[in-house]
């Protein structure tokens, strides 16, 4: 007896190739039409002028986001990143201010200096709680959360509470600057996706970052070094805070104690919205950076309409909570 209601076999087939297709170019797609409608909407959404702001604005977040792409694979979280923006930024900006009363390192030194001291302090962030997480099995959550109010800390009393003004040309040529045309904030973010894409496609250390984010006994048992790949990912995701920390005090030509507030909600909304999965394992820094370009350039055309920023703040939260349903219906599908 024939069941009426059975699939054909091509059908079935046709069906499942759309729902990979979607799976696999969803992100690239929602990414054209948001632009498309953003362009008809307003004609000087397009211009080159407008364009180049999107990607400025769009390099710093981009930055933080991959290095969260990196801890959410492991199934973790870093919530400090914010906190770390700030923290890196005087602190490094001390070491290239002009100004005798704001140079709490007595700077200014040479730039290289200031900006590997600023990577350096972010590394240290990055590994405190890498190392609570990893040898101390303190959930990612509270390491983050904790590392996030003792960051912030950290700034205010290195600083004073007080911004670091009169930042050298050399160190705020990072923020200001340009290359070949093409601003340097967003020729740092290039470098830094490019890097990380080669890092966790083509590298030993990639792999094993998916596999233990996808199952860590059974990468425990294959012979990966489980808690060395959890606390490295936060070594990462520091790094590059400390690095976005820099950027952000070049742009604005002073360091200051409240830069980078909320900015890890930034972060993991672009990845979030980029198809990682918050159960680890699955995504890309693809997907995270046309996240953080979705997030920009919806800010940025909401912007030019003329909407005001709570209600960019309410799109922006149903874009997370919409992102993260997809993902559980992926898993519960799998």
């Amino acid at each position: 007896m024939t069941d009426i209601n059975a699939q054909p076999a091509s059908g079935r087939f046709g069906s499942e190739r759309r729902r990979l297709l979607i799976q696999e170019y969803g992100i690239f797609i929602a990414f054209l039409i948001l632009v498309l409608v953003l362009s008809v909407s307003n004609e000087f959404f397009l211009t080159a002028g407008n364009i180049s702001n999107v990607l400025l604005q769009t390099s710093i977040n981009g930055i933080l986001a991959i290095g969260m792409t990196f801890v959410i694979l492991t199934r973790g979280i870093d919530l400090s990143v914010g906190s770390v923006v700030a923290l890196a930024g005087i602190v490094s900006a001390t070491f290239a201010t002009t100004s005798a009363t704001a140079g709490v390192a007595g700077g200014p030194y040479p730039v290289a200096l200031a900006l590997a001291i600023g990577i350096a302090v972010g590394m240290a962030s990055g590994a405190i709680v890498g190392i609570i997480v990893s040898r101390f099995a303190v959930p990612a959550f509270v390491a983050t959360l904790g590392m996030l109010s003792a960051a912030r800390g950290m700034t205010l009393i290195y600083g004073g509470g007080r911004p670091v003004p009169g930042l050298v040309p050399d160190f705020r040529w990072i923020g200001t600057g340009n290359l070949f045309g093409v601003p340097m904030p967003v020729v740092i973010l290039a470098v830094v996706f490019a890097l990380s894409w080669w890092i966790l496609a083509r590298t030993r250390f990639g792999r094993y970052v998916y596999a233990v984010g996808g199952n860590p006994h059974a990468a425990k048992t294959s012979g990966i070094d489980v808690s060395r790949i959890r606390f490295l990912v936060y070594v990462i995701s520091g790094a590059l805070s400390g690095l976005a920390g820099m950027i952000l005090s070049a742009r604005t030509g002073s360091a200051l104690p409240q830069a980078g507030v909320a900015y890890e909600l930034d972060a993991i909304a672009a990845v979030v919205i980029g198809g990682t999965s918050l159960s680890g394992g699955v995504g890309r820094v693809t997907g995270t950076l046309i996240g953080a370009l979705i997030i920009g350039v919806m800010n940025n055309g909401l912007d030019l309409m003329g909407m005001q920023s709570y209600y960019q703040q309410i799109l922006k939260g149903a874009l997370i909570v919409g992102a993260v349903m997809l993902d559980q219906k992926r898993n519960q599908s799998a």
